[in-house]
Order: structure tokens, then C-alpha cells, then sequence
């Protein structure tokens, strides 16, 4: 069994979000990987676009995570954070490989559901929306909105990661629910001051089972082992 991350918006480096959790998993012999989102600028050194109003979109990340699962041999669980579960809930629809999901304070959509479709019509005062199409995490309130429960370590290396993304991901609809398919877990951050826990809760009723844990916005960082220890139990299922 192999585990894939889908890393949230507005940021870089996925393997290095999942870096903590991952090695607790190593440990026990479960790989993991985490591909890039096109729209995150992942990858335009190597000729990709870059964000912006023409810049790689939703479908480009549905196109790259579904060819990195596509490659995987064997079994895979996949844990998708914050937008990364807009993206899988099109990207592994119909991957017999895929085993389960794992939703970590994220959106499992129902087709013609976007991003935005679980906001409340307004902007959130964290984000910047940008005239050039691109949109990124305003820095001053990152560490109080996202990361107010992780290490001065993990606040730096977060900080140092941050990007402006294609803003079009936020109203692009998907065309799967994945989550209808493949059994899910959610699971619920009670302290998350960016994706409140009301509207997880409400996101966790449509998945087949609901862990909640006392921890911000990326509990692979702040609390890896209740992570990790949750990812081999699902992996052992599987």
C-alpha cells in the first residue's frame, strides 16, 4: 500500500507539508508522494505555465494527480488537505487502485460544486485576490489562521512556501465525486481558524467516516503521529 498526498491551495512543495507524517510512515515500510498542482506554479520550470489569468487551472491539477496515481503500482490510499480534496474528488474517480480517501479539513464537492461553493459569497479576509488572476495567502495572517499550533520550524518552512495560485481553481466546478465511490474518512480539525469546524463538520456528513482531533489547519505537521497513526490504520484496511 502507497499513500499520495494532495497538498491545499496557495502553496509548494508538497512532500515537504506531508514531510513529518511521511517518515513516521517510512518507518513502518508505507511510501508516500505527494505530485505537483500546476496551478500552485508546480512545475512551469520545466515549460509549464505560471499562474495567472491564463495560467494553469483546476483540470491541470485533476490531469497531474491523476497521471502521478495512475503510475503508482498497487494499492493507494489518498490524502487530500483543504483544496487537494476539490482536485481528488475528480482525480482518482474511477482508479480501482485507489482504496481510500482521507479528507483533512477539506471539501469532498458533489459534481458542479467548486471551490467557492463553500464559502459564504464573500472574501476571506486571509486571502488576496489579485488583477492578475493569481490569488495567495496574505503572510500577516498566516501563522494565527493556519498555524497557530505548529513549531517555530514548521511556521518558517510554511512561510518560505506560500505562492500565488490561479485564481480560477476557487470557481472552477468538478465533474466527479469520487467520495461517492471509494470509502472516506474526514477528518475534523477542531481548531482550524481557517476552515471553520462548523463547515467541516458539514463537509465530514458526507463521508463515510469522521475522526475529529484537537489540532489548526495542518495537523501533519503539528500533530503527525495522531496523523500517521490514523493513515496506517487506513492503510491496513485497505
Amino acid at each position: 500500500m502507497r499513500v499520495v498526498f494532495v497538498h491545499g491551495a496557495c502553496v509548494r512543495d508538497g512532500a515537504w507539508w506531508w514531510h513529518r507524517t511521511a517518515a513516521i510512515l517510512e518507518s513502518e515500510g508505507v511510501p508516500s508522494g505527494a505530485p505537483p498542482l500546476p496551478s500552485c506554479g508546480e512545475g512551469h520550470e520545466e515549460g509549464g505555465r505560471l499562474p495567472g489569468a491564463d495560467g494553469p487551472s483546476l483540470p491541470d491539477d485533476v490531469a497531474a494527480v491523476r497521471a502521478h496515481l495512475a503510475s503508482v503500482a498497487g494499492p493507494v490510499v489518498v490524502v487530500a488537505h483543504s483544496y487537494g480534496g476539490v482536485v481528488v474528488a475528480e482525480a482518482a474517480a474511477g482508479l480501482p487502485s485507489v482504496r481510500h480517501l482521507l479528507f483533512v479539513t477539506s471539501f469532498l464537492p458533489e459534481p458542479g460544486e467548486s471551490l467557492s461553493s463553500f464559502g459564504d459569497g464573500g472574501p476571506s479576509p486571509y486571502l488576496d485576490f489579485g488583477s492578475d488572476g493569481t490569488f495567495g495567502v496574505r503572510p500577516e495572517t498566516a501563522t494565527e489562521t493556519f498555524l497557530q499550533d505548529c513549531d517555530e520550524e514548521a511556521v518558517a518552512g510554511a512561510h518560505a512556501r506560500l505562492v500565488r495560485q490561479t485564481a480560477a481553481v476557487t470557481v472552477r466546478p468538478v465533474g466527479a465525486a469520487a467520495w461517492k465511490e471509494i470509502p472516506s474518512t474526514y477528518l475534523v480539525c477542531a481548531r482550524d481558524n481557517g476552515t471553520p469546524p462548523s463547515l467541516q463538520r458539514a463537509q465530514a456528513a458526507r463521508a463515510d467516516r469522521v475522526v475529529e482531533i484537537d489540532a489548526g489547519h495542518h495537523p501533519f505537521l503539528s500533530r503527525p503521529d495522531e496523523v500517521a497513526g490514523l493513515v496506517l490504520r487506513l492503510t491496513a484496511d485497505g
